[in-house]
């Protein structure tokens, strides 16, 4: 399908033997008639994750395109490079390249119950795993322990790596771990965190959109207890 009246596209890659590329529409433009616009994070757990990651990969070079057009060392405008994903200064020449800001996601388990928390920005009733950006200077591990800490009040320990996820909203990369409760009494920050608690596997609240990280991590944790639950039972 070509883009409607020239709307200006990007490379994405090649699917098999096709180009895939990013068609960028104004505000004002309307998408074709057989076409439903739909937000990137309802497309989470309608679509699989090839489509997904080509959607996130769309909306990140799109809002970096968007974001970089005059060059932050001396004000000129920036243009495409012809060879990569990058934009290149037409005053001074610097290249500069798709920002990427890594993030932090930890499932913290307590024998049969884990650690989640909301924020204000969820919808009502919602609850996730504890997650935050990684800082300058700071390892993922390093982050887990300080999000934890100033958000919950609660030390973990056996930091497990569980997996990653393109999550473009707008440029970050979500690195999941789980770990198991060492200490601390539960609190809520009252800033980034406005409630937490322990949930048991089997009563768990409102979640996060199927197909994110968070849910994952989850509803992992529960099928693990469910199934050491079950060989207890049968084994009693």
């Amino acid at each position: 399908m070509p883009p409607p009246g020239g709307a200006p596209t990007i490379p994405l890659g090649r699917s098999g033997d096709a180009a895939v590329s990013a068609v960028l529409l104004s505000p004002n433009d309307a998408a074709p008639a057989v076409l439903e616009p739909v937000g990137l994070r309802e497309l989470y757990g309608m679509v699989d994750d090839t489509e997904l990651g080509w959607a996130s990969r769309a909306a990140q070079l799109a809002a970096f395109d968007r974001d970089h057009r005059f060059c932050g060392r001396c004000g000129s405008i920036t243009a495409p490079s012809p060879l990569e994903h990058a934009r290149i200064c037409t005053g001074c020449g610097a290249t500069v390249y798709p920002r990427l800001s890594p993030a932090v996601i930890v499932l913290v388990e307590r024998g049969s119950s884990c650690l989640l928390a909301r924020s204000a920005r969820f919808p009502p009733g919602v609850y996730s795993a504890i997650a935050g950006f990684v800082e300058p200077g700071e390892t993922a591990e390093h982050a887990v322990e300080r999000e934890l800490a100033e958000e919950c009040g609660v030390v973990a320990t056996d930091l497990r790596y569980a997996g990653s996820q393109p999550w473009p909203f707008p440029h970050s990369l979500m690195l999941g771990f789980i770990a198991t409760y060492a200490g601390g009494e539960v609190r809520a920050d009252g800033v980034e965190v406005e409630a937490a608690g322990w949930f048991d596997a089997a009563a768990l609240p409102p979640l996060p959109a199927p197909g994110s990280i968070a849910r994952r991590l989850i509803e992992e944790f529960a099928d693990r207890v469910s199934t050491r639950d079950s060989r207890r039972s049968g084994s009693a």
